[in-house]
């Protein structure tokens, strides 16, 4: 992206993204933002960054920003979607963009099992080893599990999240839709702050960035996904 807008910029130009994802993982909405003095239309700015991005990479808007816009540090909530694929065969399509689970998932009992996620708490059964992270808490709005035909679908919020949180948290739901633990395992793994108790870290295939969300003053149009946000949500920082 940066080389992208270098070009359209004739000039080299530094982004600041809202987060990072790992290597396999997906976003269907990702915004950055960057400072300059170079003048052009904000179409120019769409179209010449597309022209010089790669095929699997691309621009869809572009606006003016106020002052104190930060992509990372205004934003007051993040929307994933895990999605896994539960079915005795893998997809030749789909491949690399679901996670596949040929153990038949009880949607009902991780959904259930999920529910005493929300809220603060200390997610350090859920963080990657090598999470750089100052803090472990983190404030989880919604977390929502559910079936449409051979998917199982996990729809999860927060203010932010934890290296691998979110497949380690599919991870874990996996083994309570399985059979394999007991829905009360996700609790137990959230009051003992031990990563090294909890399960596998679910692969990276399934996962997406579907939204981010900031004020309304910043202007930025919100994934509809975000009404299921608690009405005090924006009061929480980052």
């Amino acid at each position: 992206m940066e080389q992208a807008l270098s070009k359209v910029a004739d000039q080299n130009i530094a982004i600041q993204c809202t987060g990072r994802t790992d290597s396999g993982v997906h976003a269907l909405e990702q915004v950055v933002h960057f400072d300059t003095e170079v003048k052009r239309e904000l179409k120019s700015w769409v179209m010449g960054g597309n022209i010089n991005l790669a095929d699997d990479v691309r621009v869809i808007w572009a606006k003016h920003a106020i002052d104190d816009f930060h992509a990372r540090y205004s934003a007051v909530a993040r929307f994933y979607r895990y999605i896994i694929l539960n079915r005795p065969m893998t997809s030749a399509l789909s491949k690399k963009q679901v996670t596949w689970c040929f153990k038949p998932l009880d949607e009902v009992k991780m959904h259930q099992a999920a529910q005493c996620l929300l809220g603060m708490h200390d997610f350090s059964s859920f963080r990657a080893k090598g999470c750089q992270s100052v803090s472990p808490k983190r404030l989880m709005h919604f977390i929502n599990v559910y079936r449409e035909g051979e998917n199982v679908i996990m729809d999860i919020s927060a203010n932010a999240f934890l290296h691998h949180m979110v497949r380690n948290i599919a991870g874990v739901l996996m083994a309570i839709g399985t059979g394999e633990k007991p829905v009360c395992w996700a609790e137990e793994l959230l009051e003992i702050k031990d990563r090294k108790q909890a399960g596998v870290t679910a692969p990276p295939y399934g996962l997406y960035l579907g939204g981010v969300y900031y004020p309304e003053k910043y202007g930025i149009n919100k994934n509809p996904v975000f009404d299921l946000l608690p009405s005090d949500a924006a009061r929480f920082e980052y």
